[in-house]
């Protein structure tokens, strides 16, 4: 490998010795290097493989990182990354103080802005071409769009805006037809209307926008790439360059399964094919109890209807997309629509679960407050990868929800603590439609094997006791008892007797009767959430001692005023003391 011409690039400076013939077997290793590396430290694939040939044209043409790029989303950005000085630890991607998976500011020069979340690249190269302008800067601004990105409410504001600017900036739409599902919608049809037909000479969106726009053409023929990036880097103003890729290219199954290679895990890198996963008797990962339980409920209740931004695979919605097509939405990247769409087919009665990743419902706070909360509308708000989510890092821990949906008027937030639970809360909150509510539930799998029993109502008002004990209250909200009982685990019994466990479960509005039993019964509680402590769970239960005038020894865990980097959850647990061995600590702190 070391004769390789991958190996002779350090910075694009290295790239642009290279002849034009060159290239070509750049891209094919390039390839290979990415295959090899995600098959064996898993990862994004298909998105960075389908943007090889583009990634090589771009630092090859301009001047990076004197020229600003920026990826969008940003997990298309690994061979940029390799190109720009961090192939030799590339190995440490998405690693606990390895390098990030998506591009990241403080990371590297080259890294000119932060893109974990999609369709942020036109407003912020926009702002960067507007402040050079300012400063009499002559530079070269370029956002590459893609993985159905352009779909978005934001880009379209920020292609509103840059269009009626005189910023020289050039927006790339990497057009592959896909984000993580296939794409939905009439932008979809416009641009496979596009491919097919060529460039539609009178009714093209991005020149009715003032984009001079260029396209479409091949994304996987570098030449045709570079000439047109050096034609386009001669104009100024606000240009479109309309670049058609295929998600996972250079390795066939990434190409022909494009949902499955997004993200695959571990596979063989000669073959391709997926390492065998051994998880038939495991618990059920949570976004398949959604996703199977909502179809059994819309079995029995033809008012049920299910939203999902993008998201039908990851949030287990396609399953009810499959079986009931008419009554299961994806609405592409666009959480805000997705969230007023909801709050409109609640007002005409429908029993709506918008199920959104924790991560994302922030996108769209203003229509959770303005179109659904304010109006008491019974929109149900299905929140997954809630919590600290492992490897993706910063951009993607969905641990400010309880923080930012506790503080909102008429919302309850529930956060089921095992499959069965959040199986018996669905099926209630179908049930009792008074206003909105938020089921949150973590990544990855429970420990509830034995989960789809027949349904059971339960309460969205009281908490539980769990282990009865003597001295402390320790009180959990949704999976963090399990945390909590590794935690009683490790001690002896003698302990182990002392210690009162109780989940609270609804986190708004807090179970009143039960607390005043435990500040009455216990001198020492301890709060334990997977979420920020600033405005949190444990916050509403100080604000319970301060306005009850109680006196009681409080101590809060949760995550800290921080962004949590990348790593695995166990690793980022361990770091935020919410490891069962660093709660034992606590607990044992708490009874000498």
């Amino acid at each position: 490998m070391s004769n390789t011409l991958l190996h002779t690039i350090n910075s694009p400076l290295d790239l642009k010795k290279l002849s034009q013939d060159q290239l070509p077997q750049l891209i094919l290793e390039l390839r290979e290097f990415i295959i090899q590396a995600v098959a064996t430290k898993e990862g994004h694939l298909g998105a960075s493989l389908g943007v090889a040939e583009l990634t090589v044209a771009l630092h090859y043409v301009f001047n990076t990182p004197d020229d600003k790029l920026i990826w969008d989303v940003g997990h298309q950005a690994y061979g940029h990354k390799i190109l720009t000085g961090r192939r030799e630890k590339f190995d440490t991607n998405r690693r606990l103080s390895g390098i990030s998976g998506f591009p990241k500011m403080d990371e590297s020069d080259y890294d000119t802005f932060g893109t974990g979340h999609s369709s942020t690249s036109i407003s912020a190269i926009l702002g960067m071409a507007m402040a050079a302008k300012l400063k009499g800067l002559q530079r070269q601004h370029i956002a590459v769009i893609g993985d159905a990105s352009i779909a978005s409410g934001m880009a379209f504001e920020a292609l509103n805006h840059a269009g009626v600017t005189d910023t020289n900036i050039l927006i790339i739409l990497n057009d592959n037809a896909i984000g993580i599902d296939p794409s939905v919608g009439a932008l979809k049809q416009y641009f496979t209307k596009v491919t097919l037909d060529g460039a539609p000479e009178t009714d093209n969106i991005f020149e009715a926008l003032n984009f001079n726009y260029s396209g479409p053409i091949d994304g996987h023929n570098s030449t045709i790439l570079i000439a047109e990036m050096r034609r386009l880097e001669k104009i100024e103003g606000p240009k479109i360059l309309h670049v058609i890729t295929k998600k996972g290219k250079g390795l066939k199954q990434a190409e022909e399964n494009q949902v499955t290679y997004h993200a695959p895990g571990k596979f063989d890198a000669a073959t391709g094919e997926l390492e065998p996963k051994n998880d038939k008797n495991l618990a059920p990962k949570f976004q398949d109890v959604f996703g199977h339980t909502l179809v059994e409920l819309a079995e029995q209740n033809d008012r049920i209807i299910g939203i999902t931004p993008a998201m039908p695979t990851g949030s287990s919605l396609k399953y009810m997309m499959e079986r009931f097509p008419d009554r299961a939405f994806d609405v592409g990247i666009a959480e805000q629509h997705a969230v007023t769409l909801a709050a409109g087919m609640a007002a005409e009665g429908m029993h709506v679960f918008c199920n959104v990743y924790a991560t994302f419902i922030q996108r769209a706070y203003d229509q959770v407050i303005h179109d659904v909360c304010l109006q008491n509308l019974p929109v149900i708000f299905c929140l997954d990868r809630a919590g600290i989510v492992g490897e993706d890092g910063a951009t993607h821990h969905g641990i400010f929800d309880i923080a930012f949906l506790r503080c909102i008027p008429n919302i309850t937030l529930v956060a089921p603590r095992n499959e069965s639970e959040l199986r018996n809360t669905l099926y209630t909150a179908q049930l009792e439609l008074q206003g909105p509510l938020a089921i949150r539930y973590p990544r990855g799998r429970g420990r509830d094997a034995n989960w789809q029993l027949p349904f059971k109502k339960v309460s969205l008002k009281d908490g539980e006791l769990l282990k009865k004990g003597t001295d402390i209250a320790v009180l959990s909200v949704g999976t963090m008892a399990n945390s909590v009982q590794d935690a009683l685990d490790i001690l002896d019994d003698n302990i182990q007797s002392r210690v009162a466990h109780f989940d609270m479960r609804i986190i708004k509005p807090l179970d009143k009767k039960l607390l005043q039993d435990i500040f009455k019964n216990y001198d020492t509680i301890i709060t334990i959430e997977d979420g920020v402590k600033a405005g949190g769970f444990g916050s509403a239960i100080l604000e319970f001692s301060a306005v009850h005038k109680l006196h009681n020894n409080i101590t809060v865990l949760g995550i800290n005023d921080v962004f949590p980097q990348h790593g695995s959850v166990t690793a980022l647990y361990e770091i935020e003391g919410l490891s069962p061995i660093k709660i034992s600590e606590v607990i044992l702190e708490n009874l000498t």
